[in-house]
């Protein structure tokens, strides 16, 4: 005999899985790490920094 499953549920559970796997499918292709994100802050930092100190003053 089959098993009765509720169509409402399996549905439901189908769809979490299916945006689940979007997700991680966008995460892997646009997403960075947050490591990643700090260390280009920091790159970004250091540029400004070395910049700045190279400003001339006006006389």
């Amino acid at each position: 005999m089959a098993e009765i499953l509720n169509i409402r549920r399996f549905s439901k559970q189908k769809m979490r899985e299916k945006r689940a796997a979007e997700a991680s499918e966008n995460a892997a292709k646009h997403g960075r790490t947050k490591e990643e994100k700090s260390r280009d802050r920091a790159a970004a930092k250091a540029l400004e920094k070395h910049l700045d100190s190279h400003k001339r003053s006006d006389p």
